[in-house]
């Protein structure tokens, strides 16, 4: 049997190789190593703009939307903090994109950290532009591990239990939730660490990084559904 081709998105950033220093298409390898562990092939898909989403879609038997830089306040009508690192438009606007056409196809989709949040607002949701204000607290941009409760009744839920310790600094959270999905996990102040979409073959976003760390199972879901 064929493995399921599996498009990961990406990043245009500079790179050095010697003493050359040029813009490059760069994706972290752990989202590579994860997938190709779990039965897949894995893509990395450049940034390129819109227009490329929906041949892209054709293409793919799962997405995985990758972490990064927080998500541009205007994506979701909101407004800009200033103590938000500088936004990146091209890979919002071609990330938004491409999960809308992904969830039309009902194409399956593992959206990871800025993932998550990206597949929220591509279904109309928005996000807590910079959580430690809204919080009153920075204890979620702490680098260390926390418990969180999954809903049972879930997919997220039946692959890795009812609850979980994970690693997930993150400086943004979803607000509102996007058309169709439903908050699944949450910490213990319930700020949302996952989602999942209904009535899709595969939507899951989580708001730490499964591809990191020794668990496969959630990554095992994923490609059992692309195939």
């Amino acid at each position: 049997m064929s493995r399921p081709l599996i498009g990961i998105t990406a990043y245009y950033e500079a790179a050095r190789w010697g003493d050359w220093v040029r813009e490059a298409v760069l994706s972290p390898p752990s989202y590579a190593k994860a997938v190709v562990r779990a039965g897949g092939a894995p893509v990395v898909l450049p940034p390129v703009g819109p227009h490329a989403v929906e041949d892209y879609v054709r293409g793919l038997n799962g997405l995985v939307l990758a972490g990064g830089v927080e998500l541009g306040a205007e994506s979701y009508q909101g407004e800009q903090d200033a103590r938000v690192p500088g936004p990146q438009p091209h890979r919002d606007r071609f990330e938004l994109a491409l999960a809308r056409a992904a969830v039309r196809a009902d194409v399956p989709v593992l959206a990871v950290a800025r993932g998550m949040h990206v597949l929220n607002v591509a279904q109309g949701g928005t996000l807590i532009p910079w959580l430690p204000a809204a919080l009153d607290s920075d204890r979620h941009a702490a680098p260390g591990a926390h418990t969180i409760q999954v809903s049972v009744t879930s997919r997220l839920g039946k692959a890795i239990g009812d609850r979980v310790e994970v690693v997930a600094p993150h400086h943004q959270s979803v607000r509102r939730l996007g058309t169709g999905l439903l908050a699944v996990a949450w910490a213990e102040d319930q700020i949302v660490e996952a989602v999942e979409l209904q009535g899709h073959r595969f939507g899951v976003g989580v708001q730490w990084h499964p591809e990191r760390g020794e668990d496969g199972r959630l990554f095992d879901a994923f490609m059992e559904a692309a195939r």
